[in-house]
């Protein structure tokens, strides 16, 4: 998971890079159509160091991107890993349950297969609605909920219609997903720390 969050950082480093080095080989590409016909193989040879100057420089910036994003997951993943090996204060827990499940509250060992979509769709609507103010603990407890809720889905998902465990898996997905966007905001945030 935690590759997942670096590969999600990175991409939007390699997408300026590939934007860089696509527009660069179309310059050096009309460069030397205009050049070849008409042109010495001095000036051509010329045209070719500028080209190839550029392209270094534009490899050394996104070497050196790289390495600042590979620097602040690694950070943040390390304040992850301590964070999460403190162990989850028992009542925060029930109250992020409540704020999460709603009807569902206190009851997540005794739902039924024809409630666990419902309270999957809940959990995923109230962290939409909540996500923004979140701290990196509040998603902790947020995945504690999310956890309470695959537990009981492993125990009564043989008795679950196909057309529901697609529904479950939707909102699961969903919420993953959510989680992830949080992780990919934290590691640009470390990376926006990282000496330039």
């Amino acid at each position: 998971m935690r590759l997942n969050y670096c590969v999600c950082a990175m991409k939007g480093e390699l997408r300026i890079l590939t934007t860089s080095l696509k527009s660069f080989s179309g310059v050096l590409l009309a460069a030397l159509l205009l050049t070849g016909c008409d042109s010495t193989p001095n000036e051509r040879r010329e045209v070719a160091r500028t080209a190839g100057r550029e392209l270094d420089s534009a490899a050394r910036t996104a070497a050196h991107k790289l390495s600042r994003v590979g620097k602040a997951t690694a950070t943040y993943t390390k304040s992850n890993r301590e964070r999460r090996a403190r162990p989850l204060d028992p009542r925060q827990q029930l109250a992020m349950e409540a704020k999460l499940l709603g009807p569902y509250n206190g009851q997540i060992n005794a739902l039924t297969p024809q409630d666990l979509p419902a309270a999957y769709g809940q959990l995923v609507r109230e962290t939409r609605a909540q996500r923004a103010t979140w701290t990196d603990r509040d998603w902790d407890y947020a995945r504690a909920v999310y956890q309470r809720l695959n537990d009981q889905l492993k125990q009564v998902r043989m008795d679950m219609p196909a057309r529901d465990e697609v529904r479950v898996r939707a909102r699961q997905a969903e919420f993953v997903s959510l989680q992830a966007g949080h992780a990919v905001k934290g590691i640009d945030a470390a990376t926006r720390q990282q000496p330039k």
